[in-house]
């Protein structure tokens, strides 16, 4: 099982130790390095930089938002990073929600989300064979545009600049039984959102064909304390905000995850509170089994033990957030 720092994407402002961590992942021997988006910083600028101070850690978005930029779009800054990088890009994708995609990107979230994620990773993947013009007759990522507003003068293209990989590794951030199946069909791996491996059958089934060589990688909240309360805190507050913020009432993919791993009426809890406007006693609410669960958090002789269950399951990347140097030395001495 390799090691990835998970950075995250910024709050209000840049985190000046993310550079720092990210190289002492690299000389820790951690295998790759991850930004994200949400409505604020982006994933690529981010890592960007990063890719101009580390020379060997492979390179992530975990993940990059697909109403953010049109799949050729996307494909540009991938096929650029990776150049740049000399090879280390690992592209991640997620479809976000209807929240997000409506409310921060003004664009409709798809009424067929699987149709839609297959649909944008074939154009990246035409892009990056450059095969041929990028061709699709798709309904929601059509090449070249014929819609009832267009001027019918698209013309199919090819891009100018040469991939560096046609096989750039594609991985989604799915999480609804479906879209899993549907990634282990169309893409190179899988970042997980919750990961729990005492309840790996949860996703046994999406997962059952998986091909040899695809990549399972979660991320997981690292730090070593000696006060496990304390320590879950900050992975109880990231719940509450993404079950009880990230979504609608009546549409939340998170607390639906949730549930399906055994905490439905925590879960309907969580969102209540937070959509109440009661944020801190939704963070509460979380329960702590669960977010001790999907974390790694303790003494370091507790994190081994804890350690030995991950790599029992069928990961093949554990991502870490981890705030501090002397958590990412642990763990790579652990694993």
């Amino acid at each position: 099982m390799r090691l990835g720092l998970a950075l995250g994407y910024w709050g209000r402002g840049p985190d000046p130790r993310h550079l720092e961590l990210a190289r002492e992942a690299e000389r820790l021997g951690y295998d790759s390095v991850w930004t994200a988006e949400a409505w604020g910083s982006d994933a690529f600028t981010a890592l960007t930089w990063i890719a101009a101070h580390t020379s060997r850690i492979k390179l992530g978005t975990g993940i990059v938002q697909m109403a953010a930029r049109t799949p050729t779009a996307t494909a540009m800054h991938a096929l650029t990073l990776d150049h740049l990088s000399g090879g280390r890009m690992l592209l991640g994708l997620g479809l976000s929600g209807p929240q997000v995609v409506e409310g921060w990107y003004g664009r409709p979230f798809p009424k067929s989300p699987l149709t839609a994620t297959r649909e944008y990773v074939d154009v990246i993947r035409q892009v990056l064979r450059r095969q041929g013009p990028v061709a699709s007759d798709g309904t929601f990522h059509p090449h070249p545009y014929q819609g009832p507003d267009g001027t019918g003068l698209g013309k199919p293209l090819k891009p100018i600049t040469h991939p560096l990989r046609a096989d750039l590794p594609v991985l989604l951030g799915a999480e609804g039984p479906r879209n899993i199946a549907q990634t282990t069909e169309i893409a190179d791996g899988w970042l997980p959102l919750y990961w729990s491996p005492t309840r790996t059958e949860v996703y046994a089934k999406s997962l059952a064909n998986a091909p040899d060589g695809f990549l399972i990688a979660p991320m997981a909240r690292a730090v070593v304390c000696d006060d496990i309360a304390e320590g879950l805190l900050p992975v109880k507050a990231m719940l509450g905000f993404y079950i009880g913020g990230m979504g609608h009432a009546a549409k939340n993919f998170h607390a639906d995850l949730m549930a399906r791993m055994g905490f439905a009426d925590e879960a309907r809890r969580v969102q209540r509170l937070f959509l109440e406007g009661r944020r801190d006693e939704a963070v509460r609410a979380v329960p702590d089994a669960f977010a001790d669960e999907i974390s790694l958090v303790g003494p370091p002789e507790r994190i081994a033990e804890r350690l030995e269950l991950w790599r029992a399951g069928p990961v093949t990347d554990l991502l870490v957030t981890a705030p501090d140097p002397r958590t990412l030395r642990v763990l790579a001495e652990l694993n």
